[in-house]
């Protein structure tokens, strides 16, 4: 078997994915420190990310050692700077676990699992570092997201 490698040296070919490396790159935001955050449903099908979609780019794993993996993320709000804030999503079950909430399945998974986001882990995203938008969550489940997101960080949900 003949490997291959692109010109950053990576073999999987996932360096070439937006969000991963330079300016765009999707990074972890501490919550406490982003300042006031107005989150506000507000999805357009435009190819951009907006608060209340799912959309996909790379996501550093949280050891901080250079992996990560393309995976959807829930949009919940835009910063000032053009930057978005968003939260994983999994789905792997964490049913019970209080710092994860369930958002059931949708077309942003190709086997209709069900869904976590991660409320522990919230990430800044650029229009730019995304691969490609999958569907806007619907207004219920955004809103019971946004609630626990407001309570636990002092957020406020419009």
């Amino acid at each position: 078997m003949t490997t291959f490698s692109n010109a950053n040296g990576d073999l999987d070919g996932s360096s070439d994915l937006p969000g991963r490396f330079g300016p765009t790159a999707t990074t972890e935001a501490r919550p406490q420190d982003v300042g006031p955050v107005r989150i506000a449903y507000a999805p357009d099908t435009d190819g951009a990310p907006d608060p209340g979609e799912i959309v996909w780019t790379w996501v550093p794993y949280e050891e901080r050692d250079g992996r990560g993996k393309d995976r959807p993320v829930l949009v919940v709000a835009r910063e000032p700077e053009g930057t978005f804030l968003a939260v994983q999503l999994s789905s792997r079950p964490h049913d019970g676990q209080r710092e994860w909430a369930a958002i059931g399945s949708g077309p942003w998974d190709r086997e209709a699992r069900e869904s976590w986001v991660d409320l522990d882990r919230v990430l800044r995203v650029h229009e730019d570092g995304m691969r490609r938008e999958a569907c806007a969550l619907g207004r219920d489940r955004f809103d019971a997201v946004v609630s626990r997101l407001a309570q636990r960080y002092g957020w406020t949900a419009a």
